[in-house]
This record gives structure tokens, sequence and C-alpha cells, in this order.
């Protein structure tokens, strides 16, 4: 792949918030997880967990937490990424706390990356209620939720919104 083949698989893929009634092949799945997995690491701690959600009735009480987008119960797998302070913190002190989070988000980057190129279309959602959904999937204190990615096969058209011109964010040398 060059350059140029990357830029326009990084522009098929944007989020999607309506899903085929269809399961995803638990194999298909795996891979996703595996390729994900792969991400870079501080110190190759991997201070990140997904809790893999397919149960509707969960996904349904996940969709309630996360301000009733409806995405969250109708997808059917819910990625639930989630930052482990404790693994980053026993080598880094209080930095793990930044690295954990740091690194729970690059694996869903790579989540969304490895399923649109699968072929299935996923939707990052940062929207939610931290307590509701440790509540629910009765994480530990020391987890955090990240992002609830909806996965799935897209029963939309994806349509990239419209973007800043990336000179916007640049600075050079200094602010």
């Amino acid at each position: 792949m060059n350059l140029s083949d990357f830029g326009q698989f990084l522009s098929g893929r944007t989020s999607v918030r309506q899903y085929e009634d269809r399961e995803i092949e638990p194999e298909l799945l795996e891979t996703i997880l595996k390729q994900a997995a792969k991400a870079p690491s501080a110190g190759n701690v991997e201070s990140w967990d997904i809790v893999v959600v397919r149960d509707p009735s969960v996904r349904e009480f996940l969709s309630d937490a996360a301000l009733n987008q409806e995405h969250i119960a109708h997808a059917p797998v819910v990625l639930v990424v989630c930052a482990n302070y404790v693994r980053s913190m026993a080598r880094y002190s209080e930095r793990g706390i930044l690295y954990a989070l740091e690194e729970a988000s690059i694996v869903a980057t790579y989540l969304m990356l490895s399923a649109h190129a699968a072929g299935l279309a996923t939707c990052w959602t940062a929207g939610f209620d931290d307590d509701q959904v440790r509540d629910i999937l009765k994480l530990p204190n020391h987890i955090r939720p990240v992002t609830l990615l909806a996965l799935g096969y897209g029963a939309e058209a994806a349509i990239s919104p419209a973007r800043k011109d990336v000179l916007e964010h640049i600075h050079q040398d200094e602010w």
C-alpha cells in the first residue's frame, strides 16, 4: 500500500450509526481484536482492556447510559474500550493515568481501522455516564471506560463530514 492508497483508505472510514441486523462472525471479531492488540504501548505495559458486548439487553442499558444514543443498542457488537490504570501506574506512577487513557484511545483507533479494512462500520461514542457504564459492566474501580465503540455491518452509506483545512491545526516550531 502506498501513501495515496492509505489516504483513500482513511477517507473511506467514517462514523456509521445504522447497522444491518447481521451478526459479526466470531473469527472476524477475534482477528480485529488481535490486530488492535498491536497498538503501541508505553513500555509495552498494554494498559487497556476491552469488554465485548453482544447481549442485546446489555447494549440497551449501555444505550441508556450513552444519553439514549440508539446506535449503541442496535449495533450487533459494542466494544467498550477501557483504560487500566493499575497496569500503567505500577510502572509510571501518576503519569500512568495519562498513558492508560492514551493507550485505550490508540487501541480504539486500531479497532476502527481494522474493522474498516474488514468491511465493517464503527462509531466512536464518548458521550456516556461513566458510573452507569461501570455499574452495567461491573468494572473494577481502577478501570475507566474511554469509548463505546459500536461495530457492525453498516446499513447506511458512509459519508465523510467536512473537515477543517489541516493547516488550521498545524504550528511550526512554536504556537
